[in-house]
């Protein structure tokens, strides 16, 4: 069974990651396959905008933390986590979000340009839970999302916020009813469809390019910070803790 299901209808592609017997976490054949999607719809002239959801009432879980136990990391070189935190389309991307949005599942919420979200939508960075560093972007973009103390707050406590609190943060566009993220998206998708191509692509890059343009900086040193912590004993401890449904136990090293 396709990781990653692709359909168009009328200017707008969605993607959706299609693992919900885990939580839409993201192993290294997914990463490869949502990659190779966004690539073919980048291509097509019949997509204007892309819509990136889940299946089975899930968004994401973030990076598959079994797969990262026996080695596997789901990132590509120059592309980050999923094939997108450091390479987004040039198209606009919308998130639709229903259920749980974490660790790496809310990075890819972060890399979107649009956020539509369920009211009972929960986003997170647990990373920490696991000593682990959300290194998709997460601790790099959260603070341009948010304020600097809340960003902070989630970042080193790993504590969710839910989508009513993001809304008003303004990290959410759009609040739907359950069950009504992907809906909303397309409708979101459409207003900006009926809209030239060439203008969307050209705003979209000025207005990422004045509010990110030190991503790929900054992206490159936290490349730095987060290698010896992602090789860390206490890396491996905290996955196979999750795996094995115990509390880690840390050893500093």
């Amino acid at each position: 069974m396709a990781t990653v299901l692709t359909e168009v209808s009328e200017g707008v592609g969605v993607l959706t990651i299609n693992r919900p017997e885990a939580k839409n976490s993201v192993d290294l054949a997914t990463t490869e396959e949502l990659a190779a999607a966004v690539d073919d719809f980048e291509a097509r002239n019949d997509v204007v905008v892309l819509v990136l959801t889940g299946a089975g009432g899930t968004f994401c879980a973030g990076m598959d933390l079994k797969a990262f136990s026996r080695g596997e990391r789901p990132s590509l070189p120059g592309r980050g986590f999923a094939g997108l935190t450091e390479a987004p389309p040039t198209k606009p991307l919308i998130a639709a979000v229903e259920g749980w949005a974490l660790a790496g599942g809310f990075e890819l919420v972060l890399t979107c340009d649009l956020v539509v979200a369920s009211r009972e939508a929960r986003f997170g960075i647990p990373e920490v839970k696991r000593s682990l560093v959300a290194a998709g972007g997460g601790v790099l973009r959260l603070p341009k999302a948010l304020p600097y103390q809340r960003a902070m707050e989630m970042a080193l406590t790993g504590d969710p916020m839910g989508a009513e609190e993001a809304h008003r943060f303004g990290l959410v566009n759009t609040l739907t009813e359950p069950g009504g993220a992907l809906e909303g998206a397309r409708a979101l998708a459409s207003r900006i469809a009926a809209n030239g191509p060439l203008a969307i692509r050209a705003t979209k890059q000025l207005v990422a390019g004045a509010v990110r343009w030190t991503d790929r900086e900054l992206l490159d040193h936290q490349a730095t910070v987060t290698e010896a912590v992602f090789s860390s004993a206490d890396a491996q401890e905290g996955a196979r803790a999750f795996a094995e449904k115990r509390a880690p136990v840390w050893r500093g090293v």
